[in-house]
């Protein structure tokens, strides 16, 4: 057996890696970021969503970085608050239409401002947040007006790992996403 050194294969454009070098802070949008967008309503009226993985292991990393991943939603449910709890993710304002606020309220109670944030969303309500932080990121398929505000648009769609590829250009950015992949890679 050889003990091969790997080296990430994941790239940025250097510009875009300068540009998310200080983010202390990621917002993310719920439904359509951290999940497809679609509504599961059962015949009592329970809504239910589904998460994809590697979004939730890109959120876990970051916290591993020292970036705080925060949660901005117009919808509030239990099985979204149980997922973020399961996440760790201390971070979140329920059924809010106007995000903006909640934003700044987050960064102030740590001690941050918009230079150090990144915001992640998919529609016209996340746009205040994302025209304001250092770095805006959409999912491949947030709409046009959203993907024409953010600085960069991931490959993969919405809960579909999404969220994560936003997670890793952080990482990357940040200088620990080599670290963080060594220790999987032992």
């Amino acid at each position: 057996m050889t003990s091969d050194v790997t080296f990430p294969i994941l790239q940025f454009p250097p510009a875009l890696l300068l540009q998310a070098q200080g983010v202390r802070v990621a917002f993310f949008d719920v439904d359509g970021v951290l999940t497809d967008g679609g509504l599961y309503i059962s015949e009592a009226g329970e809504t239910l969503k589904r998460f994809n993985t590697l979004d939730g292991h890109g959120l876990k990393l970051l916290q591993k970085a020292g970036i705080t991943p925060a949660v901005i939603t117009g919808r509030d449910s239990a099985p979204l608050r149980l997922r973020l709890q399961a996440l760790g993710v201390e971070h979140a304002v329920f059924g809010t239409e106007d995000k903006r606020p909640a934003a700044e309220q987050m960064l102030a109670n740590l001690g941050l401002d918009w230079t150090q944030a990144a915001a992640m969303g998919d529609d016209w309500p996340d746009l205040p947040v994302m025209r304001r932080c250092a770095l805006a990121c959409a999912p491949a398929n947030a709409h046009v007006e959203v993907r024409h505000a953010a600085h960069y648009t991931t490959q993969a769609c919405g809960g579909e790992g999404a969220a994560r590829e936003f997670c890793d250009l952080l990482l990357v950015a940040s200088g620990r996403y080599a670290a963080l992949l060594a220790g999987y890679t032992l």
